[in-house]
């Protein structure tokens, strides 16, 4: 009997995405949305599709997928984001991958990734194995109080597995959504820091910043991807900057002076 697998979906606000995600993946037997409370859409576009939704409360995105997991029915799971798309050679590599007898319990798979009109080959965005995102259920477990670039634990005593074929991936519709984007995982990556008992200071932040730009568009080769090679280097730069800048913020818990009472002179 063929093995089932359900596939899950991480989103909040993705109205404008989520239609082409389910597409592709309703080769799988069960499509769970863990929405966050999306205020547009998302949900209803998911339900319409024959998704099951599911919604959680964010509190970080550890916490998310462990949830999204749980709600996932099948033996086998399937972890797509609402920028990303199955590919019909995925999709083939996955259903022929669970079905060999002496398979590994998770499996990393490469996403290319899709930016200003191209795809992007270097900066670090190929293959770009983020985490497993094909495993046995209770395989993979991720760090619950993680707000981003959640950790996370292979429960195997399998060696991790890689797949051939990439997914795609769509970082950013436009150049709004990389600030944006760059915006909400500083705070997320802010609070992190501050969890892991972290400290900084303007300069570190501008340190960490400028190291950021470097790795990326010199080491990883971002300069060898032209224009969207700098849009991304120069927002890993802003992101990261502010990250810690966000964080030296929050310990200084800086305070404007306050203002007296201004009466008229008698």
């Amino acid at each position: 009997m063929p093995q089932k697998i359900s596939a899950y979906i991480i989103a909040y606000n993705e109205a404008d995405k989520i239609r082409s995600a389910i597409n592709s993946v309703l080769w799988a037997d069960e499509i769970i949305l863990a929405d966050s409370y999306s205020q547009d859409e998302t949900a209803k576009i998911a339900e319409e599709m024959g998704a099951r939704v599911v919604q959680i409360q964010f509190i970080g995105f550890g916490d998310l997928r462990n949830r999204a997991m749980e709600a996932c029915s099948h033996d086998w799971i399937f972890s797509l984001d609402a920028d990303e798309r199955c590919t019909p050679e995925v999709r083939d590599e996955i259903l022929a991958t669970i079905e060999q007898p002496e398979t590994a319990e998770a499996y990393y798979i490469p996403r290319r990734n899709f930016f200003m009109g191209r795809w992007i080959k270097y900066s670090g965005f190929y293959p770009d194995y983020r985490q497993p995102q094909l495993f046995k259920k209770g395989a993979l477990v991720f760090k619950k109080d993680d707000p981003v670039h959640e950790e996370y634990s292979i429960v195997s005593e399998k060696a991790v597995g890689y797949l051939k074929q990439a997914i795609w991936q769509f970082p950013y519709k436009n150049l709004e959504e990389v600030v944006h984007k760059g915006n909400r995982y500083s705070t997320l990556g802010a609070k992190k820091l501050q969890l892991n008992g972290r400290t900084a200071s303007m300069g570190t932040a501008l340190a960490h910043g400028c190291w950021s730009f470097f790795h990326m568009y010199f080491l990883k080769k971002g300069i060898l991807d032209g224009w969207p090679g700098l849009v991304i280097a120069i927002g890993n730069f802003e992101g990261t900057f502010y990250k810690y800048a966000k964080l030296h913020e929050k310990l200084s818990n800086w305070k404007p002076p306050e203002s007296p009472q201004l009466l008229r002179e008698q």
